[in-house]
């Protein structure tokens, strides 16, 4: 098996073999964000469910957040909403950080290993002109060869992009229960405030 790739990158030329480390690289940080994210999006998850739990119950009065730790010492806390709105933007933003990285590698990986066989279809045609041989049994081979640059770019881009709609669904559910916690702590401070 070893043997076969050395082979087949050896015979292959050098911006196919590029494209190949190209979209290697990508599968690699595809997969690294992913199981990061996933990690720390349930880890995120878990602590604002617990939160919003918490909320509900009347067990704390604000998120569990560095944002409103600083302030738990100073008796029953106050939240503008615009300081809710600052820590639901923050939370969101910190949460999101990667789905870039996935998206461009998504729309870019097969594009990259298209070049890869484009440029090695060249070659071959330019090999096979000098010699002046083009049978089938000549093409055939080098095309099929050509086209695993094509197949390591889609290879690539189908993880990352099942990978970014599954962190995107994780960040959603994460966007509801701050959001909950965002309308229910500006619904408490409303009534708080009506009363005086």
């Amino acid at each position: 098996m070893l043997y076969a790739i050395v082979d087949f990158f050896h015979k292959s030329g050098f911006v196919t073999a590029l494209v190949l480390i190209w979209v290697s690289f990508y599968l690699v940080v595809t997969l690294w964000i992913f199981l990061y994210k996933s990690i720390v999006l349930k880890i995120e998850l878990k602590r604002e469910m617990q939160s919003l739990s918490n909320i509900l119950n009347g067990v704390q009065d604000a998120p569990e957040h560095s944002m409103f730790n600083k302030r738990k010492n100073h008796g029953p806390q106050r939240h503008s909403k615009e300081l809710l709105q600052a820590w639901k933007h923050q939370i969101l933003k910190q949460s999101t950080t990667g789905l870039v990285v996935l998206s461009i590698i998504s729309s870019t990986a097969p594009f990259i290993g298209l070049f890869g066989t484009v440029v090695e279809i060249l070659e071959a045609f330019n090999s096979l002109g000098v010699l002046g041989q083009a049978s089938f049994g000549v093409i055939a081979p080098i095309i099929s060869k050509a086209l695993v640059a094509t197949a390591g770019g889609i290879l690539a881009a189908i993880p990352a992009y099942s990978f970014y709609l599954i962190l995107k669904r994780k960040i959603y559910d994460l966007s509801v229960y701050v959001q909950m916690q965002v309308d229910i702590l500006s619904s408490r401070e409303e009534d708080s405030l009506r009363r005086f």
